[in-house]
């Protein structure tokens, strides 16, 4: 089974791209997730996740969450590779988003309203 939960902060406002051949819509963004443990400095490590929403989450993901967003995100690790400009092959593992939900009711209401 593939699942995977997160909870944490947006880094930056998403980027909405609608892509041209199929009409369809893709938002990305960053998730900061700080890990339960405090390391050696009594600070928490951050792992940063890249996630991708497609579809009408997509743009909701894009109209209401901004950086510093404060959300929960369910969906499936994918990896992927790319051939850059250079010709050489690049990985990447991103989470696609099936659902996430604003914990911050604050931000959330600020952002509706």
């Amino acid at each position: 089974m593939n699942r995977i939960f997160l909870i944490g902060r947006l880094t930056k406002d998403p980027d909405m791209k609608i892509i041209e051949d199929t009409g369809k819509i893709i938002t990305r963004f960053t998730l900061a997730v700080e890990r339960e443990y405090r390391n050696a400095n009594g600070e928490r490590d951050v792992d940063f996740f890249p996630i991708v929403v497609w579809g009408k989450r997509a743009e909701a993901a894009s109209e209401y969450l901004t950086k510093g967003s404060l959300i929960s995100v369910c969906g499936r690790l994918a990896n992927r590779s790319y051939e850059d400009e250079h010709g050489v092959r690049r990985y990447v593992s991103e989470v696609i988003a099936d659902s996430f939900q604003f914990l911050d009711l604050k931000k959330a209401e600020e952002n509706v309203g």
